[in-house]
């Protein structure tokens, strides 16, 4: 389910980017708190899930920038 303050296309499109990164950190080796560091998100967690969640809604609340 996705927050009520995000476009749920958008967070569709994070979620799927996220769960892409994280398996490439699992692959690599590494853990949630890796991957959490590798997006510059507060780490602190050995769950896989929360990892993408808050891996997704970090990308949602970055602002978009406008084409010229």
């Amino acid at each position: 389910m996705s927050p009520r303050h995000v476009n749920p296309v958008q967070y569709a499109q994070a979620l799927g980017y996220a769960r892409s990164a994280c398996a490439r950190i699992f692959r690599d080796g590494g853990s949630p708190d890796d991957a959490l560091t590798a997006f510059r998100v507060e780490a602190g967690t050995t769950d896989w899930s929360v990892a993408v969640e808050r891996i997704a809604q970090s990308l949602c609340a970055a602002p978009l920038r406008k084409a010229a």
